[in-house]
C-alpha cells in the first residue's frame, strides 16, 4: 500500500519510535515501541531474535502501528499491518536505525548494540490500511506548540 506523499514524507522525516501492537499467545494485545525506517511502503524495525515480539508476530502476523508525537499539535499515522520476520536483514537494519536515530554508529550505545547485531532480526510491517490525523488547525491558538516534528 502506498501512502499519500505528505504521509510518506512525515514518516521518513520524523524520528520518534513506532508503537507496535500485536497479540500474545494468550490472545491479549501487547504494545511496544521500536525504532523504524519507512521506505517502499513498508516499516523496517530491528530487534533481537529472542524477543517476545518475534514469537508473537511469528504466531500471528496481524498487528497495528502508530507513529505520533506526544507533543502538541497532535498528529500522526496509525493503521493495521501484516508483519514478517527477516532473519538475514537484522544487522543491516539495526545499523541504519542507529544512524537514523543517533546520527552515527560512533557512540557507546551504538557500539554496544552492534556487538549483538549477529542475532538481530528485521521486523517488516506492510500496512493494510492507515488513518492519519492533524489537529494543528483545531488546536491553533489554544496551545503553544512544543513539537519539533512537522505534521503530515
Amino acid at each position: 500500500m502506498v501512502l499519500p506523499e505528505n504521509l510518506e514524507t512525515y514518516l521518513r522525516r520524523i524520528r520518534i519510535p513506532l508503537r507496535l501492537s500485536c497479540l500474545t499467545k494468550t490472545g491479549w494485545p501487547a504494545s511496544l515501541s521500536l525504532w523504524y525506517s519507512y521506505r517502499d511502503g513498508e516499516f523496517y524495525c530491528a530487534t533481537q531474535a529472542s524477543a517476545r515480539v518475534v514469537k508473537y508476530l511469528t504466531r500471528d502476523q496481524r498487528c497495528a502501528f502508530e507513529v505520533s508525537s506526544d507533543q502538541p499539535p497532535y498528529c500522526g499515522v496509525r493503521g493495521q499491518a501484516t508483519a514478517r520476520i527477516d532473519r538475514t536483514l537484522g544487522p543491516e537494519i539495526l545499523k541504519s536505525l542507529l544512524t537514523r536515530y543517533l546520527g552515527s554508529t560512533d557512540n557507546s550505545l551504538a557500539r554496544n548494540l552492534l556487538k549483538k547485531s549477529s542475532t538481530e532480526v528485521a521486523i517488516i510491517l506492510t500496512p493494510r490500511n492507515y488513518y492519519s490525523w492533524d489537529f494543528t488547525d483545531r488546536m491553533h491558538g489554544s496551545i503553544q506548540s512544543h513539537s519539533p516534528h512537522p505534521c503530515p
